[in-house]
């Protein structure tokens, strides 16, 4: 298993813990980027959160934005009520915040966890947020000492997962599923 011991190394990081002030809100700001759509005279900038209390409805807007299906937003709260980690990015602007990056991981707790929903809103894809939206993802995981981290990806985006070290069937291992209509 020596693939998913060296996967991550260097991921280090420091998060910083701060409170929202201006929105009333104690969450979690665990990293910063420049936003890369600020105008001139519009200080702008990308924040990575941690914050399971997202308004469910923001969360499909971005969704819809890039395509998504809709799923039931009850199972969609499900999902993040029993998510091990949480990590959204936001475009902040004075007391202006929207979300245009989600993603979320699960986990035993201890060894594995699986990354699910990464999604960055069309206007700021290609700029590198993506990208540090899964390094933050990755950091946080790392830092509770996850090791075995995976997840599933589109075949167009399979090429981006691999320039952030992600490797199709590591060690011969094979992805397997079992659908309701499966035989057994």
């Amino acid at each position: 298993m020596g693939f998913w011991k060296n996967l991550f190394n260097g991921t280090g990081g420091t998060a910083i813990a701060t409170a929202d002030s201006a929105l009333g809100v104690s969450t979690q700001v665990i990293g910063e980027a420049a936003n890369p759509r600020a105008k001139a005279g519009i200080e702008s900038r990308i924040t990575f959160r941690k914050d399971r209390n997202i308004d469910l409805y923001e969360l499909e807007e971005l969704c819809d934005a890039v395509g998504w299906s809709r799923r039931p937003l009850r199972k969609v709260k499900k999902a993040i009520e029993h998510s091990f980690l949480v990590v959204t990015m936001w475009e902040v602007r004075g007391n202006y915040r929207r979300m245009v990056g989600f993603s979320r991981a699960t986990s035993d707790h201890a060894f594995n966890a699986t990354i699910w929903d990464v999604v960055i809103h069309p206007d700021f894809q290609s700029r590198g947020l993506g990208k540090a939206l899964m390094q933050n993802i990755v950091r946080e995981l790392r830092r509770e000492d996850i090791s075995n981290i995976t997840l599933f990806a589109d075949p167009q985006v399979v090429k981006f997962y691999q320039g952030l070290g992600f490797k199709p069937d590591p060690e011969g291992i094979k992805g397997m599923f079992w659908y309701p209509n499966s035989r057994y």
